[in-house]
């Protein structure tokens, strides 16, 4: 496995993970990909443990696996089904989200997720290859949303997905982030207002439409149906 410049300028423990998870984000390392530990650390000039703790942290991303007796590969991409079932659970838990955020209260996130919008807008003008950036704000946005509904088990069991992790690695859906932030500007929005029924609506709309540009990568087979019916409410799940 061949290691780039940048990732060899890199600092061990942290630095050493954070460009590895780039890597494999950018599928420069291929998904099932053998990570030879003692090749990476040779290339590095760092001793074989801040690999083995960079890879037990990217182990916990879901974007490594650890096989008995053979170390550690990069994880495969999501196939069609799995990416399906991961919208179906987000159109689960979002949309709820963002209407419970809706409210007129002191944790109210339009003033974060504005702050997060034009930060992206900015980071965007600079041109150049902005996948890295959008990923992080689409990550910051739906957190902050899913933070502000109060509900930890529901955020928790969302953070074990690791979705925008596994969504980033399929291909570039969005590449310039025109369409996102769109969608996110609509949710901002009905947030800002204190409108939980167009909040909701929004995020609906908003994940339907991501799931379909995503799909495209299984040529453009699996995305009909997704939508065609309402997903059911929080509320109305028993």
């Amino acid at each position: 496995m061949a290691i780039s410049a940048e990732l060899r300028r890199q600092r061990p423990a942290g630095g050493v993970y954070e460009a590895l998870k780039e890597q494999i984000l950018d599928n420069r390392i291929p998904p099932g990909t053998k990570v030879n530990i003692d090749g990476v650390a040779r290339e590095l000039g760092v001793s074989p443990t801040p690999v083995r703790e960079a890879l037990q942290r990217l182990q916990g991303d879901n974007l490594v696996v650890a096989t008995s007796g053979r170390g550690y590969s990069t994880t495969a991409l999501l196939d069609a089904g799995g990416l399906r079932d991961l919208f179906e659970f987000r159109l689960l838990v979002e949309p709820w989200a963002a209407r419970t955020a809706a409210v007129d209260r002191l944790d109210n996130p339009a003033r974060r997720l504005d702050v997060e919008l034009a930060d992206f807008r900015e980071r965007s003008r600079s041109g150049g290859d902005i996948r890295q950036d959008l990923v992080t704000h689409d990550t910051s946005f739906h957190e902050q949303i899913l933070g502000a509904s109060g509900n930890g088990v529901i955020r928790n069991a969302f953070g074990q997905t690791h979705c925008h992790l596994h969504l980033f690695r399929l291909y570039p859906a969005d590449v310039d982030g025109t369409l996102t932030i769109e969608e996110h500007g609509h949710v901002w929005e009905a947030i800002r207002d204190c409108d939980p029924a167009r909040a909701e609506d929004a995020m609906y709309r908003h994940l339907t439409a991501a799931y379909r540009r995503f799909a495209e990568a299984f040529d453009g087979g699996s995305a009909a149906g997704l939508g065609a019916r309402r997903a059911p409410r929080m509320a109305d799940v028993g």
